[in-house]
């Protein structure tokens, strides 16, 4: 329930980070300034025996998202992905939580799959090893198929993962609504609308189904893609709770050491992931939405293989020619063109200047433009585009959250495989040729063919529905009587008193 009892959730989160030192970690890593810290202490040290005790043989903030639930889990495994964020012993230590994490038993294991696929364990598999990754929600093992001796890779989700993530969940929604309520400015990050956005994406992933689905869609759509490899699922053997697929051999691409031992290129493996997700983001229109380190590996012959498809990003084709418009405009330094794409797309309201927006998106591009990603401050970065964002009353697009959330993921992929790359030379040639292939001349007789395709399919009904349009017209429905109107705004008068009475409530606790 979404109630105030979840003050008491949020308070414990404070606490726990208190208690187990990660509080001092995280402010480190973000150089947090004196009053900012003392503020924090102040707020959670006389709470921090509610803290959650953790696992003591952990680092302190790995220690902290681990006790506090899954949720804060997959906060912490984005924060692993950008050293540059959070320094690079914080997010070294963060990575654990990407495929580290204790696993649940044997037994619950092998329970789980008989209760879901129906047959007897051993008729199944002939071997079935120790888990050999295990993360927020679920873990893996590595199996052989009694009939043909294959080599899988069986995923488990954990057992009463769904109630500890709607525990989660329902503080995350009753934080957004008392920031709501308590800071009327942040209603156009639209804290609410993001919290239901993440708990879509996180509510698929705990249906293996939609997984398998989404695993064999990806997998489709890039069989043609060099260097780039998806798993086949085994649709008779996978579930709600359990998904089979390929096994999958390969070095985990965040570590350094091993792709240099074998012989990997890691500037041009780091080009490629880059390019890979820019060419699903913009060309197929559906990505992976949790690239991090966990989730790829390396195959002997340099492919990368990707894995983990519980989270998938989908954008239509229009937000696609936009964000297209976007990077295409920075990556040649046309500022102008950026702003009115922004205003075009309703991104900024139509009441702010269009040419101090350039100037200020000029602040924030060209201080990255002939610097190897070593020498930017993503930190100081992305501090100046939030204040951008809220001088030109940007609200939070949630149909770009995931989008957004990736892309600075997989960057964070590729800088710890090449720290000096650029990646507006490598966004460069994919964003380039979408360009080509979907704003211009072919783009415009494309979309006159399917608009006409759409037409064609109401034919037979345009007469009836250009006849009902003209009766419409002439014939107006009669203004509501006065005491209906009356009626009407009494009650919603009544219905905004009791939203009111409601909300002010919520903030007296």
């Amino acid at each position: 329930m979404r109630g105030p009892h979840n003050i008491i959730r949020l308070i414990r989160t404070g606490a726990t980070f208190e208690r187990t030192g990660a509080m001092k970690v995280v402010l480190d890593a973000f150089d947090a300034g004196p009053l900012l810290r003392i503020t924090f202490r102040a707020l959670v040290w006389p709470f921090q025996w509610l803290g959650y005790k953790g696992d003591v043989t952990m680092p302190p903030a790995v220690r902290a998202l681990t006790a506090l639930g899954p949720a804060y889990i997959k906060f912490g495994q984005v924060l692993s992905t950008r050293p540059d964020v959070v320094g690079d012993e914080l997010a070294v230590q963060l990575r654990v939580l990407q495929d580290k994490l204790p696993p649940f038993s044997m037994a619950e294991a092998k329970r789980a799959i008989q209760t879901e696929l129906g047959s007897s364990f051993d008729q199944l598999f002939s071997s079935f090893s120790e888990p050999v990754a295990a993360a927020s929600l679920a873990q893996v093992h590595k199996a052989h198929l009694s009939d043909t001796g294959e080599a899988v890779a069986v995923k488990i989700l954990r057992p009463g993962i769904e109630r500890a993530f709607r525990t989660d969940i329902d503080a995350f929604y009753f934080a957004a609504r008392a920031i709501e309520v308590l800071s009327p400015s942040s209603r156009r990050l639209r804290p609410m609308d993001v919290i239901t956005h993440f708990e879509g994406v996180v509510m698929g992933e705990l249906d293996l189904r939609l997984e398998s689905a989404a695993a064999a869609e990806y997998g489709a759509n890039t069989v043609n893609d060099a260097g780039f490899q998806v798993p086949k699922v085994l649709w008779h053997m996978s579930g709600r709770r359990v998904m089979t697929m390929d096994w999958a051999e390969g070095t985990n691409i965040g570590i350094n050491d091993a792709l240099d031992a074998a012989g990997i290129d890691r500037s041009e493996l780091a080009t490629r992931v880059l390019q890979l997700f820019l060419n699903h983001a913009l060309r197929d229109g559906y990505f992976h939405g949790d690239m991090h380190q966990g989730n790829l590996k390396v195959a002997s012959n340099g492919d990368i293989i990707a894995y983990d498809f519980g989270i998938m990003g989908r954008i239509d084709e229009y937000t696609r020619r936009v964000y297209a418009e976007i990077l295409f405009g920075f990556i040649r330094k046309d500022y102008q063109r950026v702003a009115e794409v922004h205003f075009e797309a309703g991104y900024v309201p139509a009441d702010q200047d269009v040419d101090e927006f350039a100037r200020a998106l000029r602040a924030v591009g060209e201080p990255i433009f002939g610097m190897d990603a070593s020498r930017i401050s993503m930190a100081r970065l992305l501090s100046y585009l939030f204040e951008v964002t809220e001088r030109f009353g940007m609200e939070t697009r949630t149909e770009l959250i995931l989008l957004q959330r990736t892309m600075v993921v997989v960057e964070g992929v590729a800088r710890s495989l090449d720290p000096h790359m650029n990646i507006w030379q490598v966004a460069k040639p994919v964003v380039e040729d979408y360009i080509k292939q979907s704003i211009g001349p072919k783009a415009l007789l494309r979309d006159l063919q399917k608009t006409a395709v759409i037409l064609a399919r109401f034919g037979p009904q345009l007469p009836r529905l250009a006849e009902d349009a003209l009766i419409r017209l002439n014939n107006p429905p009669p203004p509501p009587k006065p005491q209906r109107r009356i009626a009407r705004l009494s009650w919603m008068a009544l219905g905004g008193v009791l939203v009111g009475g409601a909300v002010w409530i919520s903030t007296l606790f």
